[in-house]
């Protein structure tokens, strides 16, 4: 049975994407899903500005936890269809320069899950000593620039 849900699985993550590109379904709808965050998190940020804290803790921890699921699911599917050199046989670019965009994407997105974990921990005691705004708004800059870079590398592994 184990065998038969990995098989199903590999055959899912190898069907084609909706965007009309190489990238298999899983990349589309995770850069789907990476593209509309930010969005998300500013209307989520703009509801506390509207003094609407408590949906604003509630939807931030879901999104969070949301997020922590779309990258798991991310993982689990660039494991299954053979990783960065997999997807590098048909790019049209050189892979040192691939690679180079890969990993400043990977150290942004490092630093802004660290980030995010802290601020939503730490919201309180963010809050007592005015740091948590800021926080706030370094996550939404870092979530930024993951759906950037991830464009980035989305356009160099699937339409170059």
């Amino acid at each position: 049975v184990l065998f038969r849900s990995g098989i199903l699985m590999l055959e899912f993550m190898n069907l084609p994407g909706f965007f009309g590109t190489r990238a298999p379904l899983f990349m589309d709808i995770v850069s789907l899903i990476v593209a509309a965050l930010p969005f998300l998190m500013l209307g989520i940020i703009f509801l506390a500005r509207q003094k609407k804290y408590k949906l604003h803790a509630l939807l931030q921890g879901i999104l969070y936890i949301v997020s922590l699921i779309v990258l798991s699911f991310f993982e689990v599917g660039v494991r299954f269809v053979g990783g960065f050199k997999s997807f590098m046989q048909g790019s049209g670019v050189g892979h040192d320069y691939a690679f180079i965009v890969l990993i400043v994407h990977i150290s942004i997105a490092v630093v802004t899950i660290i980030i995010w974990t802290t601020t939503l921990l730490m919201a309180k005691k963010q809050l007592e000593n005015g740091k948590h705004k800021r926080a706030g708004w370094i996550t939404f800059t870092g979530v930024t620039l993951i759906m950037l870079t991830g464009a980035w590398v989305y356009m160099l592994l699937f339409v170059y």
